[in-house]
């Protein structure tokens, strides 16, 4: 599995930036979109992104069953997933957990996503991809309990795929640095 891990704030350049990394890495390239636009706003920045992106790559669109989309996706070509960090909150709110929640929710979702990252580095084997996601570690602890949910699982994700990355790069403010491999 040959994996390259992108992250940093949001706007910091690391859409443009993972884009550019997988056009250098190979031409056969599927991009695979978490996002789900709920608003205007943020539809508008689907559309530019996709009008941003070479028209040849490939397009899958899914917010909750990356594991799925990346085992049905093309074996020969590159994945760009965008975004880790949209994709798990994706899960947490379609487990009704935007809410006030229990410890053993917290639990239980924590746990859950250890087992989706479990599968999605199963169904990664021999693939090459680029991960697009954002870090939660520059902030403070949040103040909401969904929202500290929120940074814990995606920190624990963050972490899991970073140890298994060939590289990690980190973008801030358009400039990326490579901090692993």
């Amino acid at each position: 599995m040959t994996i390259y891990l992108v992250t940093g704030g949001v706007k910091s350049g690391k859409s443009r930036f993972a884009e550019g990394l997988s056009e250098s890495l190979q031409s056969e390239v599927i991009y695979i979109a978490t996002s789900r636009p709920k608003d205007e706003e943020m539809a508008q920045r689907v559309i530019q992104h996709r009008e941003e992106r070479p028209a040849h790559w490939g397009l899958i669109e899914e917010p909750l069953r990356l594991a799925e989309a990346i085992y049905n996706a093309p074996s020969t070509a590159l994945l760009l997933i965008e975004d880790v960090a949209t994709w798990v909150a994706n899960l947490l709110f379609a487990e009704g957990l935007d809410e006030d929640y229990s410890p053993e929710g917290r639990i239980e979702f924590l746990d859950k996503m250890k087992q989706e990252v479990d599968y999605l580095l199963q169904v990664l084997q021999g693939r090459p991809a680029v991960l697009v996601t954002g870090e939660v570690g520059l902030g403070g602890v949040a103040i909401h309990p969904v929202t500290r949910l929120y940074q814990d699982a995606l920190g624990e994700v963050n972490q899991r795929l970073a140890e298994v990355s060939r590289e990690v790069w980190l973008v801030v403010s358009g400039v990326p640095t490579r901090i692993k491999g």
